[in-house]
């Protein structure tokens, strides 16, 4: 980790987190925060107790970031908290691990931490990218709603309560996955909406795909590399990539790359610093049925323009792909909202067991 000098970034006022999440991700949210409730509920149980037992576990084992201790840190916290204008300052935490890794965590009181792992390989504003990522994941909310994922995904065994047979539960298990994938592209998003350095941004996939060796590395052949996973090989080779990504949490890093260029190229990340963005204010606002529509059409054209070999085949032979696939993202919604109204009901908690407290007691 080491210095480089301040320069001047764009600042985001009042910007809604809609503006850097991915339409899949993005439908998702939207449909979630129109439940009554949804986010109160969820936050409440967290606060309880498993969000203060994690705060508490770090508080303990790691160091909290502020003016006196990694103060460098603490200037990029503050820095990107200013250019996406978060309402909240979230803590960070610092943690002895020689994984490369950061992750934010909680819900009523959400905190980021940062392994000693990612400082050594990672340099200045290759950090800013990764705090940027982790803030945009805290305020998209996906805190929120990834451990709603994690429930699901613990009780996939003892879903009969859910009007859906084995292989409709695959589906959507799958969709989970998809969806937690689409979460991290907007997380890249926001980091290169923090930073404003979009080779900082390709940098951070290079050192996270190839370590502290960047000197051995070239951009333009790294890029080379997702166009030639994306076009390379036959239907076989389409196969395995579907088996690739198919319990991944996070896509990898060379597509990840990929998609953040992908981003500028189409010019929504220059319009951004333009000043073109969504307001905070709207969201309420936000049409669910709209968002649906943009993931849609965001799948449609991936599907179209995809040089892999299977889907052009695929798209050849059918041109209702786009709808078939529609849209994981409100697959993920509808299953979240089929459990919110379960829960609500009170015939089953909310992590899939019976409800054996008082009526309306949330469990931990």
């Amino acid at each position: 980790m080491s210095n480089s000098p301040a320069r001047r970034r764009v600042r985001f006022p009042g910007i809604s987190s809609r503006a850097w999440e991915h339409p899949a991700d993005r439908s998702a949210l939207v449909a979630l925060r129109a439940l009554p409730g949804f986010d109160t509920l969820l936050k409440t149980m967290d606060g309880l107790f498993r969000g203060r037992k994690q705060r508490l576990m770090f508080l303990a084992s790691a160091v909290r970031v502020g003016e006196r201790q990694f103060p460098e840190l603490d200037r990029l916290l503050t820095d990107a908290v200013l250019t996406l204008d978060a309402q909240e300052r979230p803590e960070l935490y610092v943690l002895q691990s020689p994984e490369v890794n950061a992750v934010s965590i909680g819900m009523q009181q959400p905190f980021i931490v940062l392994t000693t792992g990612l400082l050594d390989l990672m340099e200045h504003e290759e950090l800013r990218v990764v705090i940027g990522h982790e803030l945009g994941h805290v305020l998209s909310g996906h805190a929120v709603y990834q451990t709603m994922l994690g429930h699901l995904l613990r009780v996939a065994g003892n879903f009969g309560w859910l009007p859906v047979g084995g292989w409709s539960l695959r589906a959507l298990i799958a969709a989970l996955y998809e969806w937690s994938r689409k979460s991290e592209l907007s997380g890249d998003r926001a980091g290169l909406l923090v930073s404003q350095d979009p080779h900082a941004s390709i940098r951070v996939m290079m050192k996270i795909a190839g370590g502290a060796g960047l000197a051995q590395m070239d951009t333009v052949a790294f890029m080379e590399q997702a166009a030639e996973y994306e076009s390379t090989g036959d239907a076989r080779d389409s196969l395995a990539k579907l088996m690739n990504v198919e319990l991944q949490t996070h896509p990898f890093s060379v597509m990840r790359a990929g998609q953040i260029r992908s981003w500028v190229d189409h010019g929504e990340y220059k319009a951004i610093l333009s000043g073109k963005y969504p307001l905070r204010v709207d969201d309420p606002q936000a049409s669910v049925t709209d968002q649906v529509k943009a993931a849609a059409r965001s799948y449609r054209d991936n599907l179209t323009t995809s040089k892999d070999p299977l889907t052009q085949k695929v798209v050849g032979a059918t041109r209702n792909l786009g709808g078939a696939a529609q849209n994981a993202g409100q697959n993920v919604a509808s299953a979240l909202a089929t459990l919110w109204r379960q829960a609500n009901q009170g015939g089953t908690d909310i992590d899939g067991s019976a409800d054996e407290g008082p009526a309306g007691a949330p469990r931990p």
